[in-house]
């Protein structure tokens, strides 16, 4: 059914066994297409105590500070169920909170253009996305430049064919020779046509969320109707730290609620700059500001899928800059991991650094931002694979390389056998004392599969590596994205849908598509 009341005749869905759903690419040796669960107790650094002094916390925020609102129909919705109203400020009561949380699903389930790629957000769940917005990409070959729309289409054909990469976020970068009032269109559309996978829309003006929820709905071949039952795209908001939100955000948030799609609400609050300088402070502040927006959500349309984001991390105190991947991000993380499980809402975190290149401090702050993810029991990861520079720049390398790191912590969390034939008895009875196990039948009949095997790294000792040239990561990574760039294959697309696709984007830029300042 169209927004007008006729009725859509049906059409085959899109998608199909697109990408590399098997892990059968020709550039790489990849793992085939997975949703992993984590099965590791989380890590939780606070005790009962702990957690109740930050949920009194977040609650006097809510109840004595209150949050602004800059959305005059946000403050309608908030007053007419009794929030104390002042100007903009909005202060709720806990009881009234709770209550609302209380409606958010546990889990659920995202469904893209083709239904082989839909994610499941919640439980033990971890689903890892692409690196979103930064203005700026980077190669080692081009060096540093502002984004366009070449690079956006690269990190978009990245992000389809890595299997490790669940969900397309954001723009992976921005195309900024594409005029912003237009920009959304082209950035959905060669989306829609690259990738099969779960898309995310800029919560920016009611043109923007409004256009992307119809390219959506026509690249799925979905009437409304259908788009509406089950999320089939997200969005992503974050407040105005401290203690506010923005019209646009709340806009695109509460739009996208009444098509009952889901949200994720994640304030950026880093500590001590826009919040305290304490760590459970800083966490308290974010859940605050997070709560707030997801009470509105719930106040709109009950029930809808909403999602925590915890994005809380320190500043350097010399100079003011943001840090990644430090021993506060990783606590705050785990502990806003805690205080999501306290409030029944599932968690979305971040692989985040503050390295300017592909360096050992981009790796090693990613794999702690990585790990903190894991270790609080995240269930969506978002900028998993290409962030640097604090989210400045996109970097094909780091993309590469994350891929490897994202990848080995999925064949990590694969479950530990312990069947008689994993505990090995028989083998170890075979070898005995004075052999070895390299040609024992139990290790012939597994070891193809036994250990993962990376495609990235280089396991060969130091004089073969010497000889075959000294290749370090950054440059065998850059060999890898120029491979699967020249060999990648968009994923197939009903041609009567690409046709409507494309109509729709021309009929909105004759419109003007959104108004800017410009």
């Amino acid at each position: 059914m169209s927004e007008g009341g006729a009725v859509r005749p049906k059409r085959r869905r899109a998608g199909g066994r697109a990408g590399n759903l098997r892990g059968k690419g020709a550039a790489i040796a990849q793992l085939p297409w997975s949703l992993p669960e984590n099965p590791d107790r989380p890590t939780e650094p606070l005790g009962e105590d702990g957690v109740a002094a930050i949920h009194d916390g977040v609650m006097r925020i809510l109840e004595e500070l209150g949050i602004e609102f800059l959305h005059p129909e946000a403050l309608e919705i908030l007053a007419a169920e009794g929030c104390e109203i002042t100007g903009q400020n909005v202060r709720m009561e806990r009881d009234f909170v709770m209550a609302q949380l209380a409606l958010v699903p546990a889990s659920f389930t995202i469904t893209p253009r083709n239904p082989e790629r839909r994610i499941e957000i919640g439980g033990r769940r971890m689903v890892f996305g692409n690196v979103s917005s930064p203005p700026n990409c980077s190669d080692l070959e081009r060096g540093r430049r502002a984004g366009d729309r070449e690079s956006f289409r690269d990190f978009v054909k990245l992000t389809q064919y890595f299997n490790c990469i669940h969900f397309a976020g954001g723009y992976p970068v921005e195309p900024l020779d594409i005029h912003p009032s237009v920009r959304h269109l082209d950035c959905l559309y060669d989306k829609l046509v690259l990738t099969d996978k779960v898309v995310h829309a800029y919560s920016l003006g009611k043109e923007r969320i409004e256009d992307v929820m119809e390219m959506v709905r026509i690249a799925g071949g979905l009437t409304w109707r259908e788009f509406e039952e089950a999320p089939r795209m997200y969005t992503n908001i974050n407040s105005t730290s401290p203690l506010k939100h923005d019209h646009p955000m709340l806009d695109g948030a509460m739009r996208l609620a009444r098509r009952r799609q889901p949200t994720m609400v994640t304030p950026f609050t880093l500590a001590g700059a826009m919040a305290p300088v304490t760590i459970a402070g800083a966490v308290a502040q974010s859940l605050a500001e997070a709560l707030a927006a997801i009470t509105l959500v719930q106040l709109v349309s009950p029930g809808c899928p909403v999602v925590f984001g915890s994005f809380t991390s320190n500043v350097d105190m010399k100079t003011g800059a943001p840090a990644f991947g430090t021993p506060e991000y990783m606590r705050a993380t785990q502990i806003s991991g805690q205080m999501a499980r306290f409030y029944g809402l599932p968690l979305r975190a971040s692989n985040a650094c503050a390295a300017n290149c592909a360096d050992a401090q981009a790796a090693w702050e990613s794999a702690f931002s990585l790990w903190s993810a894991l270790s609080a029991g995240a269930n969506m990861v978002y900028h998993a694979a290409g962030w640097l520079e604090g989210g400045l720049c996109a970097s094909y390398e780091k993309f590469v390389m994350d891929c490897e790191t994202v990848q080995q912590m999925i064949a990590y969390m694969q479950p530990v056998g312990s069947a008689e034939a994993d505990i090995a008895f028989d083998a170890i009875k075979e070898v005995g004392p004075r052999g070895n196990f390299f040609d024992c039948a139990h290790t012939m009949e597994r070891y193809e599969t036994a250990f993962y095997s990376p495609f990235l790294s280089d396991w060969s000792n130091f004089e073969n590596w010497r000889e075959a040239g000294a290749v370090q990561t950054p440059e065998r990574a850059t060999r890898l994205w120029k491979k699967i760039l020249a060999e990648f294959e968009p994923p197939p697309l009903d041609p009567a849908i690409a046709e409507e696709l494309a109509a729709f984007v021309a009929r909105r830029k004759r419109e003007g598509g959104a108004p800017t300042d410009y």
